[in-house]
């Protein structure tokens, strides 16, 4: 029987300032390069980047990528959602990443917090099956969840509302991903599940956010990057070993294809994605 076909895929966010912009032109521009299934942009808390996600999505679409703009009901009623659904659709865009998202601070209760499979179904329900709907899924479990399986049959209401495939939280342990997807599966969630890889490129940065989104560094780990210090390009050097290694394995232990969380820099990505030869397996 063949192999399917494996998927790479890589994420930027929006920037907040000209000279931000013109950086993440740079960027997107190399790893263009690459050739990857497709660029997804992030979509800020309550839509706070929604008109910078939408130009740097509808630019970029403009230029021949394939992009897949992040999408979420946050702080956005349904009328915002419906217009940029019909936006992107009239543009040619065919694909989306549906989030829960995250309601700005200082707006608490005014805002109802409505889930991803709501906003899933609201696609459905608006534009049918035009677009390809990813959904996020955590192998470590998400940190606002009681146990592991209530984040599963959460992530399963994603999957019944319609979606299409999932992008994990990064990890660094393979066997969190693998044990995730058997649980998966035994739940009756039989949707491609690519896992999402984040190179390590500064240690206090990835301490800081692995913490706020429930990622664990494992203890080995966190003491060689400790023991950098100042060496950033150690470091770095370091990072992408680690990062290329967890690739490769999660590669041939099965995962679908891998995407890569950018943080809108080049470098890693590029020299991962070359040290797997990504570009020969799609």
């Amino acid at each position: 029987m063949e192999t399917p076909t494996q998927k790479f895929s890589i994420e930027f966010f929006p920037p907040r300032t000209e000279v931000g912009e013109a950086k993440l032109d740079k960027v997107h521009e190399d790893l263009a390069k690459l050739n990857p299934d497709f660029f997804s942009v992030t979509y800020g808390a309550g839509g706070s980047t929604r008109d910078g996600t939408r130009q740097i999505v509808l630019r970029y679409h403009e230029a021949g990528s394939t992009l897949a703009p992040h999408l979420s009901f946050g702080g956005s009623g349904e009328d915002d959602i419906r217009q940029l659904l019909a936006e992107y659709k009239s543009a040619g865009i065919k694909s989306l990443v549906a989030l829960r998202g995250d309601i700005p601070s200082g707006m608490g209760s005014a805002v109802q917090h409505r889930y991803a499979n709501e906003l899933v179904e609201f696609i459905r329900k608006e534009t049918g099956d035009h677009f390809h709907i990813d959904v996020a899924c955590y192998p470590e479990i998400h940190p606002e969840s009681s146990s592991y399986a209530s984040d599963v049959e959460f992530f399963k209401r994603k999957v019944d509302a319609g979606a299409n495939s999932a992008i994990t939280q990064y990890f660094y342990n393979a066997d969190a991903y693998y044990r995730f997807v058997d649980y998966c599966q035994d739940a009756g969630i039989t949707i491609p599940i690519y896992p999402g890889i984040m190179p390590i490129t500064n240690y206090a940065n990835l301490a800081r956010f692995s913490t706020n989104c429930g990622a664990e560094i494992p203890r080995w780990l966190a003491k060689r990057l400790d023991g950098f210090g100042d060496d950033i390009e150690g470091l770095r050097r370091f990072g992408i070993d680690v990062a290329s290694e967890l690739c490769e394995e999660l590669l041939l232990g099965g995962a679908p294809g891998l995407h890569f969380y950018s943080m809108n820099l080049s470098n890693s990505v590029t020299q991962i994605w070359n040290d797997l030869s990504l570009s020969e397996r799609q």
